[in-house]
């Protein structure tokens, strides 16, 4: 017992010593940019990176999405290898990194879910000087829900006191205005209508109008012009989540295959269907692919309920748990005929199902989850479509 008790103690101390430790080192950082939301938090923490050094600033940023990374000043990165899950415990880490680089700019993502860690990340660690909240959406509702607001309440945990707060979501502005006037936090709200097309073609990848002009507004506090910025953003590695289009020809058809995995909650997904289907109106129909996983059956039924709404052509459920959101979707009305269970597929398998659709051009669209089934179908097409 009384080597618990001394052992107890000496954890402690040795808790109080690193934060005391973090805090010194946070000092020796000017600036601190703190990027939260429900979707597009690695690609911003990225384009915002990008075009700060671009700008000429000295930025090191940190990504917390599909595959954890820290981004040096100079654009090249290493990943993140988490031995024991994760832990907020890895900003601190990371600030101390950084303020023996003797760097302009932090740019970190937020790693906390739950409202608790999020208040703590950022007023007892980060201390940013700017915050991002880049939209709200109904995800994480068993630890930051029931609803919309609770959900947007929560990323509100995040917002700089005293500090500015950039944001691109909409529908709950007033709530996220509300909450920032409480710790007089100034508020700045991007309009995705400032960036075009012609901007949005600049990119290797499929990158989110929200998610570009946000990062723009972000640089342009810094003194940084849009032409600069968004060039340099045009050059930054994107975020292995962030959403390609792979191409494969197979028995005289032309198959697209779009990984929208990372854009798991509805009213993001619906949007990135809709979205693509308006970048490709040449091809005459369209396949979703809806990965499911054994612990994500919630979000795959929220998947299935928006798809009512959506126009397409076919549904083919994958993974671990189709039997389940196939019977779902029969409860919930939609069409049996257009509904395919493929269970647990290879990619060859889920692309002889495809084919049978009477097309010869098929826009195919992953949404779910890239974990399990998901990822090996992204890697199928990814491999074929080096051979295009």
């Amino acid at each position: 017992m009384y080597g618990l008790i001394i052992g107890l103690m000496m954890l402690i101390t040795f808790g109080i010593y690193e934060f005391q430790k973090c805090k010194i080192s946070r000092k020796k950082i000017p600036m601190i940019i703190h990027v939260n939301g429900t979707r597009g938090k690695s690609s911003v923490t990225r384009l915002i990176a990008a075009g700060l050094r671009a700008g000429g600033k000295k930025t090191i940023a940190k990504t917390t999405g599909s595959a954890p990374a820290l981004i040096y000043e100079d654009g090249s990165e290493i990943p993140i290898i988490r031995h024991h899950g994760a832990n907020i415990k890895e900003q601190i880490k990371i600030i101390k990194f950084a303020a023996k680089r003797k760097i302009d700019i932090l740019v970190l993502e937020c790693m906390a879910v739950t409202p608790e860690y999020q208040w703590v990340t950022e007023h007892e660690i980060v201390q940013s000087n700017i915050g991002i909240i880049t939209n709200s959406r109904l995800d994480h509702l068993d630890v930051m829900g029931p609803g919309l607001r609770n959900v947007t309440r929560s990323l509100c945990n995040t917002i700089p006191k005293h500090g500015v707060l950039f944001t691109a979501e909409k529908k709950v502005f007033s709530i996220i205005q509300k909450e920032a006037k409480k710790i007089h936090c100034e508020i700045i709200q991007s309009d995705d209508s400032e960036i075009s097309n012609e901007d949005i073609h600049g990119f290797s990848y499929i990158e989110h109008k929200d998610n570009v002009a946000l990062s723009i507004k972000v640089c342009e506090h810094f003194g940084i012009d849009k032409k600069t910025a968004i060039e340099g953003m045009y050059n930054a590695q994107p975020d292995i989540g962030a959403m390609e289009i792979y191409k494969h020809k197979i028995k005289n058809k032309e198959l697209h295959f779009v990984h929208a995995f990372a854009a798991n909650d509805p009213e993001s997904t619906e949007f990135v269907i809709n979205s693509v289907k308006s970048l490709y109106p040449h091809t005459h129909a369209v396949a979703i692919v809806l990965s499911t996983r054994a612990d994500r059956l919630f979000r795959s039924k929220q998947l299935v309920r928006m798809l009512k709404d959506v126009d397409h052509d076919h549904l083919y459920l994958i993974g671990e748990q189709t039997n389940t959101i196939y019977s779902y979707a029969m409860s919930n009305n939609l069409d049996k005929k257009i509904i395919t269970d493929c269970g647990w597929v290879t990619g060859d398998e889920l692309t002889n199902y495809v084919v049978k659709l009477p097309a010869k051009e098929i826009l195919i669209l992953g949404i779910g989850n890239i974990g399990g089934n998901g990822g090996i179908i992204v890697n199928y097409y990814k491999e074929r479509n080096k051979n295009v």
